[in-house]
């Protein structure tokens, strides 16, 4: 069975071997472009950044990275460092995914989580018992590698990158 990844790039399910001389699609790579390039290359070195509106009487700071302000939608905003504390706001424990690499990684807790600076981010909890999870508990970030698609496109220009999940503090 074919399936096509956000990107509209086709890719096989789980348990489906690629097509000879082919890697098989993953379904956790980012999509690096030249303005997510400084997110995703500081990420790949274990910083994680978000974006401030440095219109006057703004100061928004916000999450996903986006060109504008979503808040006056000024378009002076800048990257800056986030601290990487955060506290859990919602999670669901997903038991099945049959998108690649996910199916190896079940069960798995996808979260919302509200940063210290006051954006949410949608990730993943690591390092926690179910049953340890509580809302507003404290974590703290840190990075999973993703090996690299075998065509160079990282950002660190390796082709590898890593994804912000977060843990407990």
């Amino acid at each position: 069975m074919t399936v096509r990844d956000d990107a509209g790039r086709a890719g096989r399910t789980q348990g489906a071997a690629a097509p000879p001389g082919r890697a098989a699609v993953r379904f956790d790579r980012p999509e690096v472009d030249a303005f997510t390039r400084p997110y995703w290359a500081a990420a790949a070195e274990g910083r994680l950044l978000l974006r401030r509106c440095r219109a006057e009487g703004c100061g928004a700071v916000h999450h996903y990275p986006r060109e504008f302000c979503p808040r006056c939608w000024s378009e002076d905003v800048t990257w800056e460092p986030a601290t990487g504390r955060a506290t859990l706001y919602t999670w669901s424990v997903v038991h099945r995914n049959d998108l690649p690499p996910f199916g190896d990684r079940v069960p798995y807790v996808a979260a919302v989580v509200e940063l210290a600076e006051g954006p949410r981010m949608m990730t993943e909890v690591t390092d926690c018992a179910e049953s340890d999870l509580r809302i507003g508990m404290p974590l703290a970030v840190h990075f999973r590698p993703v090996p690299a698609a075998g065509d160079g496109d990282g950002p660190a220009g390796d082709g590898g990158c890593a994804v912000p999940v977060f843990r407990p503090a």
